[in-house]
């Protein structure tokens, strides 16, 4: 490969021979080894080269002429062979043949072992003679690397920046066609371009594409914009946000003309062209000397296929087959000529641009044409796309982002034209700037043009009336009344209409609309989309809605479709908006209660409006807290274990629901139902956990204060045992501590028994809720419950009994029979005992619960131990008579064993 021009960017290499491009790029890899080896591993003489660099510069002769189609004239005087059209992308494209490597050239500040060279394209082109090209023009040309900044990027153009470009585009072009890549982040094909004529020079702008031919200066729109929009945002292409898209055909957009075009070159706001007088050159002459060889060639062959029979006018393939100049063998790939060489009388143009809100209104203005016309005119959505495209180049570029008068390089391609103006006007670039919000304000209003069009739309493309829609600032209102004329239409309201009002109703961020703007909109879905009614009279933005209207609407479709439970809820809802309580109990009455949690899963809104901290219940809810709150709770836990609400979101809902308190111990009783019912139907660890704190909290704080709130709990203490694994049952000797007849509230009784019942399941992390307990005094029955259980599932048997004999002795042989067991039975002799011999002694016979439960201590103890074992633990000065009874029995058992 030959290179006749090479473009450098970004650490991209782009190389053009008569017709091929590569393009490859040079990246650093610190601590990796250079990656591209040479082919051949014979040792050469090169004394600034290193031997792992030596580039392959051994060919076999075989792949040199497969490679230089053009230069396989050995002994092929009579043919042309050229190399077939090829296009490798991105690691396809180190297959190309074309080897390249590096050589260093001993400068110390080169890094020699951590560059590596990839293959980005390859492109090879085969003349196409049945385009209307000779082989003399057949070659590529205007090879260009263009990088495109945008206004995410920290820009400083001091001439020594380090920012990376956004993206960078490759372009090259034959004489009928040009090519843009998209090289950077991947490898793809941008646009094509198919010229009117033939192009003598190109230049690559962020806006656009500008040609050359012999007499007309020519533009085409581009798509850099497009491809950069969607890597510098990631919710390009989403309900959010939209571009036109990369693959839309690009246009011409205008023409000037000139006399004998030779060279074009572009500058921020200036096109600057060079022409010459069209004088005949030596070249000239050739070509027309080489036109008549070509014409006796023609008539040479045609006189042959008439001795042979064929009539060549009677092929129409044959004959322009005939009329190609490839025919002479002497042809040859037209040298390019430095215009220096080239005739006289040269001129120099200079073109200033037009402003870009200029032409974007010319283009909006042009495309009402079409509009009128036709208003699903593809063409008007042509045009309405490439004035978009435009101004979101403009806002892209860096320079809008950076005040005026901040250092900027002359030589950064960055603030770029609209268009021409035949009339010369000069000034600075600070002043064709246009101001950023003017240019926003044209933005959005593009945007909503562009909803216009897709909201008339029926097609897949439908949907980008909700992202352009969304852009443009609009309010739905606004945008209902740019859609009226549709309804009056033979097609009515278009599917792109229909896609953002039902998605925008959906959306909790929405305005709320006013009664007439409402009821229209109930009008537009009850004649387009019957089914989506009961989804739409349940959105917040519709409370303002006649609640008749709704329902007659509803009555109309439950008539065609039959019953359903979201249907009828919407129904009762509506009723209750009306004051028609006899309605709404009818309408509630149609269903079972788990069929209205399933219809409440199918339209959550229908109970609450808003998300994060803007829950709010809806009057439905506020009436089922007083009349179903069972529902109410059951309906949410079903939205939570669907995804439809989350838990804090559930907390705002209950307390907004039962109004503002203070303290968990006040705290709404709705919403400790519906923690205790959640902790029933959930199976995720962390909201297990978290309910369970959160419930133990309560509980303490409701036993710690013991004011009754009057309010009865959904679930009792026995409910939660039998129906919640999480709950366990309560141990005997808790029950002896603090017995269903304990003199406290009920209320907290009940509270009472559900964190005793939590403390004795298997669930709860007692190590977590240690600090909630230091506000508990343990100086009664209640609070000594719960620290004794604490203390003992922390194994902390020791000071348990110690506390249970101090306080509740009754309650010693119950604890020991449940919780001594297996290796904790030791504590019966080591601790137990000599804590009962001890206590019994000091209090005397007087205390019979310490004396009655020494008795079965020793029980026990004969039963674990042998004789000796036993007499070494009975105090020496025992009683013969109490402790000889235990001993006769120990021993008896062993002599059985």
């Amino acid at each position: 490969m030959s290179p006749h021009q090479v473009a450098i960017c970004s650490g991209y290499i782009a190389l053009q021979a008569e017709l091929e491009v590569l393009v490859v790029k040079l990246e650093r890899l610190p601590g990796s080894a250079f990656t591209q080896k040479s082919a051949d591993n014979k040792p050469q003489d090169h004394s600034l080269v290193p031997k792992d660099m030596i580039t392959g510069a051994e060919h076999d002769t075989d792949t040199e002429l497969r490679r230089e189609g053009l230069a396989g004239n050995q002994d092929l005087d009579d043919f042309f062979i050229f190399p077939k059209h090829q296009e490798l992308l991105g690691e396809m494209a180190k297959d190309c043949g074309v080897k390249v490597s590096l050589e260093w050239t001993g400068m110390e500040s080169e890094s020699r072992d951590n560059l590596a060279i990839t293959y980005i394209l390859y492109r090879r082109f085969a003349p196409d003679f049945f385009q209307g090209c000779s082989v003399e023009d057949t070659h590529l040309h205007s090879l260009q690397l263009h990088p495109m900044f945008t206004s995410n990027q920290d820009f400083c153009a001091d001439g020594s920046r380090g920012v990376e470009p956004t993206c960078v585009f490759c372009f090259f072009s034959l004489p009928s066609t040009g090519y843009v890549y998209s090289v950077r982040g991947g490898v793809e094909m941008v646009s094509a371009y198919q010229y009117p004529e033939k192009a003598q020079q190109a230049v690559l702008t962020d806006l656009f594409l500008h040609i050359i031919t012999k007499n007309a200066l020519q533009c085409f729109s581009v798509r850099c914009a497009a491809v950069a929009a969607r890597a510098e945002d990631p919710y390009i292409d989403t309900t959010m946000k939209a571009c036109p898209p990369i693959t839309m055909e690009v246009c011409a957009l205008r023409i000037q003309l000139f006399i004998g075009l030779k060279a074009l070159c572009h500058n921020r706001h200036h096109i600057v062209l060079l022409t010459a007088a069209d004088v005949e050159t030596k070249e000239d002459t050739e070509k027309a000397t080489r036109r008549n060889t070509e014409c006796k060639d023609h008539k040479t062959l045609t006189g042959i296929l008439l001795a042979v029979g064929i009539e060549p006018s009677s092929n129409p393939g044959l004959e322009s087959f005939l009329a190609r100049s490839f025919l002479n063998r002497k042809s040859s790939f037209a040298k390019h000529r430095d215009p220096s060489e080239m005739g006289h009388g040269w001129n120099l143009y200079v073109v200033n641009t037009v402003p870009p809100l200029q032409l974007y209104n010319e283009m909006v203005e042009y495309s009402k044409k079409y509009e009128e016309t036709n208003p699903l005119s593809q063409s008007c959505l042509h045009l309405l796309s490439e004035a978009h495209l435009l101004l979101r180049a403009t806002l892209l570029a860096p320079r809008m982002r950076n005040p005026v008068g901040q250092c900027q390089s002359s030589n950064q391609n960055l603030s770029l034209s609209l268009g021409y103006n035949a009339t010369d006007t000069t000034g600075s670039s600070t002043d064709r700037t246009p101001d950023r919000q003017e240019l926003q304000l044209a933005f959005q209003e593009s945007c909503a043009q562009l909803g216009d069009c897709f909201s008339r739309f029926d097609k897949r493309d439908c949907h980008l009336a909700l992202p352009y829609y969304k852009m443009s600032g609009l309010s739905v209102t606004e945008v209902i009344s740019r859609n009226r004329c549709l309804s009056v239409s033979p097609c009515g309201y278009g599917k792109g209409f229909l896609f953002f009002l039902k998605h925008s109703l959906y959306d909790e961020t929405m305005e709320e609309l006013t009664e007439e703007t409402a009821n229209e909109v109930l009008d537009i879905f009850g004649a387009a989309e019957p089914s989506q009614l009961p989804h739409v009279i349940a959105s917040p933005s519709m409370v303002r809605a006649s609640p008749g209207s709704g329902l007659a609407h509803l009555e109309s479709l439950e008539s065609i479709t039959g019953p359903a439970v979201p249907l009828t809820l919407s129904k009762a809802a509506l009723a209750l908006r009306m004051g028609d309580l006899q309605l709404y109990r009818q309408h509630m009455d149609r269903h079972a209660e788990m069929l209205q949690v399933y219809g409440f899963i199918e339209e959550p809104k229908l109970l609450l409006h808003g998300r994060g901290h803007a829950v709010v219940p809806t009057p439905l809810a506020r009436h089922l807290m007083e009349s179903q709150d069972g529902l109410l709770v059951a309906a949410l836990v079903a939205l939570h274990e669907n995804n439809k609400v989350k838990l804090d979101e559930a907390d705002l809902f209950f307390q907004d629901l039962c109004g503002k308190v203070s303290g968990l111990q006040g705290g709404p009783q709705l919403l400790v139902d519906f923690w205790e019912a959640l902790l029933m139907a959930s199976s995720q660890e962390a909201v297990i956990q978290e309910l369970l704190f959160r419930l133990t909290s309560v509980y303490i704080d409701r036993v710690a204060c013991r004011d009754s709130n009057g309010i009865k709990p959904l679930k009792t203490a026995d409910d939660l045992i039998n129906s919640c694994s999480h709950f366990g049952v309560i141990y005997p000797w808790v029950s002896i501590l603090t017995p269903a007849h304990f003199n406290i509230v009920h209320d907290h009784q009940e509270d009472l028994q559900k964190l005793q019942s939590l403390l004795c399941g298997p669930t709860l992390d007692v190590s977590s809720i240690l600090p909630l307990l230091e506000q508990l005094p343990d100086e009664d029955n209640a609070g000594l419950s719960l620290h004794v259980l604490c203390a003992t599932k922390l194994g902390h048997h020791d000071s348990s009994i110690e506390r249970l004999l101090d306080c509740c002795p009754e309650a010693i042989i119950p604890y020991a029979n449940h919780e001594l067991q297996v290796n904790k039975r030791a504590l019966w002799w080591q601790k137990l005992l000599p804590e009962l011999c001890e206590r019994t002694r000091a209090a005397g016979e007087e205390n019979t619960i310490l004396l009655s439960a020494l008795k079965e201590t020793l029980v026990v103890v004969a039963m674990e131990l042998n004789p000796l074992e036993f007499l070494d633990l009975l105090p020496e000065d025992g009683t013969a008579e109490f402790f000889l009874p235990h001993l006769l029995d120990c021993s008896k058992r062993n002599l059985m064993t």
